[in-house]
């Protein structure tokens, strides 16, 4: 399964967020210049159990080379593939995250949650002498926390059956909580890293998640919180939209719902939407012209319900604005 996007929109820029896959790649650019050497700058900078377990081994490494991997780690992929599912599942999970507890507390959370999965991995495998790398423990508790506060989002879901994609909303309770269940199944017959993946990381890291989530609610929103709130305010409404139309059995037009901003009213949007029609969905790219008043109608030629003659009829949407 892979997730296209959720359902709920954040209202602010995730300014922490995407600076965090900003640094996620800049480090990986970091990696492939190596070369030959790559091996041994994991092995530096990624989390390798035995170098805290085996006496002679870690002899040969400073204070501070051990303890930087708990926080460098994190930041380490292991090839093109990796970093991108990696950063796309933190681009989907990330924003509504930051947008409920703030960049501060964010920041502070996602590293939490990035340490606290390293640790969980460390204990699971302690005379490991493999170098563990990446941020899916820390996404993972990204998610655990996703998984308390937006239980009933949808997450548009993309199913590959052999050659023929097909595209689903999941409830958002379900996907997670059928990820998790992937990941403690793999955990439980693999002895933790198999493949390469280190899946006690990941149950660690959601779990974590879910603990760190409910501590630092409790922690108030400092004066800088509430500065950065104001400053990155989303003038947009989500670039992809799910329609669920009506319709009547005497009305061959369909009826739905799009939200746009005050910005996108006066100044005009593109967006694409996908159109849920009982098992099917497609998806269309639209254009809303600059001047539509909330309520204002928009009709899509041909996207409604088709009669037995051939003959379609459309889709209206309504214009919904919301800031």
């Amino acid at each position: 399964m892979i997730p296209l996007r959720d359902t709920i929109p954040s209202r602010n820029h995730p300014v922490v967020n995407n600076s965090i896959i900003g640094i996620n790649i800049v480090v990986f650019l970091i990696q492939l210049t190596q070369g030959s050497a790559l091996y041994d700058f994991d092995y530096l900078y990624g989390l390798v159990p035995a170098r805290y377990s085996i006496p002679y081994i870690s002899y040969y490494f400073s204070a501070t080379e051990q303890i930087f991997p708990f926080i460098s780690f994190m930041f380490l992929h292991g090839g093109f593939l990796h970093l991108i599912s990696n950063m796309w599942t933190l681009y989907i999970f990330g924003d509504n995250v930051e947008d409920r507890l703030g960049p501060v507390r964010y920041l502070v959370f996602y590293l939490a949650c990035g340490l606290s999965s390293g640790l969980t991995h460390l204990f699971f495998n302690y005379y490991s002498d493999l170098p563990t790398i990446g941020a899916s423990g820390a996404i993972a508790g990204v998610m655990g926390a996703y998984f308390i506060l937006y239980p009933k989002s949808k997450i548009l879901t993309l199913i590959p059956i052999i050659i023929i994609p097909w595209i689903t909303e999941i409830s958002a309770f379900y996907f997670l909580a059928f990820w998790f269940l992937l990941q403690f199944l793999n955990a439980a017959g693999s002895g933790g890293q198999a493949g390469g993946i280190a899946w006690w990381a990941h149950i660690g890291g959601f779990l974590f998640g879910i603990l760190f989530l409910k501590i630092f609610l409790k922690i108030p929103e400092t004066g800088l919180t509430g500065m950065t709130r104001s400053l990155t305010e989303k003038k947009k409404s989500h670039r992809l939209q799910i329609i669920r139309p009506v319709g009547s059995e005497n009305d061959i037009d369909l009826h739905g719902t799009l939200q746009i901003t005050p910005y996108e009213m006066t100044l005009g949007a593109q967006k694409i939407v996908s159109v849920s029609l009982g098992f099917r969905k497609k998806l269309y790219k639209i254009v809303v012209p600059p001047g539509l008043a909330d309520g204002s109608m928009l009709r899509l030629k041909g996207l409604g319900l088709e009669m037995k003659d051939g003959i379609k009829g459309d889709l209206l949407l309504k214009m919904v604005i919301k800031p």
